[in-house]
């Protein structure tokens, strides 16, 4: 098989011959740089023999678990190791949960750009770690919650003020539920969402009952519509988008339909003037 057919193994000898032995405690005089073959396979635990295959292009697909083994034995990103995946396997890896509680500055500035339409990012858990000014007075206070109380869940089901703003909360709940579960299951969460759900089962028969349903829903785009206690009944058009590099977390905005709503939200962002219903 010819290094252009082979583009597994190309990509494998490319990062193999990038790493430095002594790093990694091997010694010894060497032809050509990086780790040889059998040290590889030595860090992923798995035979030399077999890693000769993969590189050679023999010996069929391997596992993901393989994969995963060798990824980790070649110190590779995040994104070479779903490149790894995509060469062998033709899909990405599953996603990896991690949880943050932040984001980078720059897309952190990048939201805060958006003077009318409210922007937030969240997690598969549907932790809120980040938002703009307009989230702020549009939706709550965000800064003023306790880190743990940052959920939207918890929000939308323990929280009064947050509830009676919702125009339909029913059917605002039903789909938020359906929503969060599809986001978690994709995201390979499930595990760690357990006391979160348990809680929530316990706070609210509402979302208990929800729970149970085992609803799964789409949620890349749709209409909100809210009560707002100093723009009034407002309607606001929202779309997901996935943060590359972190399949785990998601950022939505929010884009009034009306203009002058567009126009009150730029004001009132730009004021001292704080959310009525931060979360009180």
């Amino acid at each position: 098989m010819t290094v252009e057919t082979n583009a597994l193994g190309l990509f494998l000898r490319d990062r193999r011959s990038r790493l430095d032995p002594a790093v990694f405690g091997f010694s010894g005089r060497r032809r050509t740089p990086g780790l040889r073959r059998e040290e590889v396979a030595q860090r992923a635990n798995i035979s030399s023999t077999w890693y000769t295959w993969l590189e050679q292009g023999r010996g069929g697909a391997p596992s993901a678990d393989v994969l995963n083994r060798i990824a980790r034995g070649l110190m590779l990103t995040e994104p070479e190791r779903e490149h790894l995946f995509m060469l062998a396997l033709g899909r990405p890896p599953e996603i990896r949960y991690r949880p943050m509680e932040g984001i980078s500055p720059r897309l952190q500035r990048l939201i805060d750009t958006l003077d009318a339409s409210p922007a937030l990012v969240r997690t598969a858990a549907w932790d809120i770690v980040a938002w703009n000014r307009a989230a702020t007075v549009v939706m709550t206070d965000y800064g003023r919650l306790a880190p743990e109380d940052r959920n939207i869940l918890r929000l939308l089901f323990c929280n009064p003020a947050i509830r009676d703003i919702q125009h339909d909360w029913d059917a605002m709940a039903r789909f938020v539920v359906g929503a969060f579960r599809a986001d978690v299951a994709r995201a390979g969460a499930t595990s760690d969402i357990a006391d979160l759900v348990a809680e929530l089962c316990i706070a609210s028969r509402e979302f208990d009952a929800l729970w149970r349903e085992n609803d799964v829903i789409s949620h890349g785009e749709g209409t909100k519509r809210l009560r707002h206690p100093i723009l009034g009944n407002i309607e606001l058009e929202y779309s997901g988008f996935a943060i590359d590099g972190r399949p785990d977390l998601n950022l939505v905005v929010y884009n009034p339909v009306d203009p002058i709503v567009a126009a009150r939200i730029r004001t009132l962002a730009g004021s001292d003037k704080e959310s009525a219903f931060a979360g009180d």
